[in-house]
């Protein structure tokens, strides 16, 4: 009797260490898979936007579409003809709203030069942008000191997805994450996209913003 005991009380241990064994495995595959998505996302991210031109037509220009703006106000993008313009849909709770003081720096430096930072908070991904226009414009400026131009709370995906949002996913794919990073130029067409994991302050986010601006500038 105590063997069978032993026995009975050892089956489920071996049975529970398998099963930890399983999700172990698991969990580990789908941590890879999440990295391979952003992966990917960086690998194929950065190019010179030339398929996109090539898929363009004359209703590709982004100038067509308007936003309202954090205060309320019309936003057209036909505003920002003659501009670059660099497009970021926000969060003020994700593991990348860091972002928002390479974005506000990146303004500083090439507003002049006729750079635009557009920020476009949404609350599509794990509900990471829950506040009002007010709040989100309250944090930005309190803890990043941004000034740059930003809109209402917009969708970026779904069924209710922003009419600029579903011509860029036509262009060169939908937002994956927040701080993901569309590249206009002066007419309103796409140039590239960056992932959310690319810094604005990368060296390929700049020297494409220098090359779109027609400047040369040292990186940062």
């Amino acid at each position: 009797m105590p063997v069978l005991a032993i026995i009975l009380r050892y089956k489920p241990t071996s049975i529970n260490v398998e099963r930890k064994g399983s999700m172990m495995r698991l969990f580990i595959v789908c941590c890879f898979l999440l990295c391979q998505s952003f992966v990917c996302a960086e690998v194929t991210e950065g190019g010179s936007g030339t398929m996109g031109k090539k898929e363009l037509s004359n209703g590709s220009s982004a100038h067509q579409f308007e936003f309202t703006s954090i205060d309320g106000e019309l936003l057209p993008l036909s505003s920002f003809a003659g501009k670059t313009l660099l497009v970021v849909n926000t969060a003020s709770r994700c593991g990348f709203t860091s972002q928002y003081a390479g974005l506000q720096s990146l303004w500083e430096k090439y507003q002049d030069q006729g750079l635009v930072v557009l920020g476009v908070p949404s609350n599509d991904f794990m509900s990471q942008e829950p506040g009002s226009e007010d709040e989100i414009k309250t944090f930005c400026t309190v803890n990043f000191n941004v000034n740059f131009p930003m809109t209402s709370k917009v969708h970026v995906k779904g069924k209710d997805v922003h009419p600029f949002y579903l011509w860029a996913k036509q262009q060169s794919g939908a937002p994956r994450w927040n701080f993901h990073k569309y590249l206009l130029n002066d007419q309103g067409e796409l140039i590239t996209a960056y992932s959310s994991v690319t810094s604005p302050l990368s060296n390929k986010v700049v020297k494409a913003v220098e090359l779109a601006l027609g400047v040369n500038e040292q990186s940062y």
